[in-house]
């Protein structure tokens, strides 16, 4: 991506305008009518950021600051942790503008970059200060460069965890057009030892934080999903990246599928639509969690005349299900919605319907999108507010923890200290 930035100084120059922060002091005292640590909900408390760290969390009347330090008044908002997003493709955008096919096969890297630099601001402006990536969907190594463009103050987005390309089982993935025409595709496809060894290593050499792998898909168009990795290859897969530092995640969304991964020790299965009670319980058992995107799974349905109020198409009534089981097993869970098959800056949509159509209490989707996924994301310097750790805050009004639909009126978002929006 910074190849392509720097062949472009006038897009090079617009983006380094936008990422223009507000001015900050270097010790900032913030008070809110009520912060909310990432657990639980405190009135009267204020949070002190020094830097880029949080300094002193507590009840406003004790926390002591230094001489003549600025203050910024939040009447009527609660501050909390900057939200983490849990499944996402910056790369993307709605199917219902583009089909999935056309992005992968014609829309030019170029472009998909300049879409993923406005994805990135308006994840950040819907106070999601990191996200979790999960596939540049033929886009190869791109979100590499978009995560050093933002570490590198480019471009304004959250802090990303990239599994640059995915893995695929040959001839499992898409676009397929013609038996007689080879397509790119989706993601990388690797089998058997060698070639799997060489594409873990290859991502992984060329920045992956983690790596994705499809357990399950379709062979074939309008063909159910079926596993397509063997058990073999799996182990394979999760042994060659964890021994150079890096988990592993799974789509998948079979029993036969989700079983074969979490036997291989990934550390999420994303989506799980047809999860059953039995392999949810072996989930828990292996430390394996679940990110059920269910937004993704409403918006496709919405894309093909579904709309509230009508019976449910199937594949929510499935979800409906498998979600049932999921909550009865007490498998923990990620919140992430598959952005990118529905906007960015939408992202609030996965924990409202958490709530609104799967009856989670809003203190738990809240708990879980903050110190919850940076627990289960092995991300121990946010997704709380403590003395020590990143200052990643946001402001919402009212209380979210009675009513997660706050979460859309967010008027403070500061990442590293920095405020990027503020009343």
């Amino acid at each position: 991506m910074l190849r392509l930035l720097l062949a472009c100084p006038l897009l090079l120059t617009a983006l380094a305008a936008r990422a223009q922060t507000l001015p900050v002091p270097a010790t900032l005292l913030l008070r809110p009518a009520a912060v909310f640590d990432g657990q639980n909900l405190h009135p009267g408390w204020a949070v002190l950021v020094e830097g880029s760290k949080i300094k002193a969390v507590g009840p406003a009347a004790q926390l002591t600051a230094p001489a003549g330090v600025q203050t910024l008044e939040l009447p009527g908002l609660t501050l909390l942790p900057g939200l983490i997003e849990g499944h996402s493709h910056l790369l993307l955008h709605p199917y219902n503008e583009t089909p999935w096919n056309d992005q992968v096969l014609l829309e030019s890297a170029a472009l998909r970059v300049a879409r993923a630099t406005v994805h990135a601001r308006q994840t950040l402006d819907a106070g999601f200060t990191t996200a979790r990536d999960l596939g540049s969907e033929g886009a190869g190594y791109a979100d590499v460069g978009l995560r050093q463009a933002i570490d590198q103050n480019l471009i304004p987005g959250p802090r990303l965890l990239v599994a640059t390309r995915a893995l695929v089982a040959t001839g499992s993935y898409g676009p397929k057009l013609s038996a007689d025409v080879a397509v790119p595709q989706g993601a990388q496809e690797a089998d058997g030892v060698d070639g799997i060894i060489r594409a873990v290593r290859e991502q992984i050499g060329q920045g992956a934080d983690l790596i994705k792998v499809y357990a399950d898909y379709r062979w074939g168009p309008n063909e159910p999903s079926r596993p397509t990795f063997t058990q073999d290859e799996l182990n394979l897969i999760v042994r060659t990246a964890n021994s150079a530092g890096r988990p592993v995640v799974a789509h998948a969304s079979t029993p036969e599928g989700m079983r074969r991964a979490t036997l291989a020790g990934v550390e999420t299965i994303e989506h799980g639509d047809g999860g059953t009670l039995e392999v949810f319980r072996l989930m828990k058992q292996r430390g394996v969690a679940l990110c059920p995107t269910v937004a993704a799974g409403d918006a496709i349905s919405r894309y093909r005349g579904w709309k509230p109020g009508q019976p449910l198409p199937e594949r929510l009534q499935q979800k409906r299900l498998s979600m049932q089981a999921a909550l009865k097993s007490g498998v923990a869970l990620v919140v992430g919605g598959d952005v990118g098959v529905f906007s960015h800056g939408d992202n609030a949509r996965e924990l409202e319907l958490l709530v609104q159509d799967y009856g989670l209490p809003p203190l738990t989707v809240l708990r879980a999108a903050t110190s919850g996924n940076a627990r289960l994301l092995h991300l121990a310097d946010r997704g709380t507010l403590a003395p020590g750790l990143l200052a990643d805050l946001i402001a919402v009004t009212q209380d979210p923890t009675q009513d997660i639909t706050t979460l859309r009126q967010v008027k403070l978002v500061m990442k590293g200290g920095v405020l990027y929006k503020q009343p």
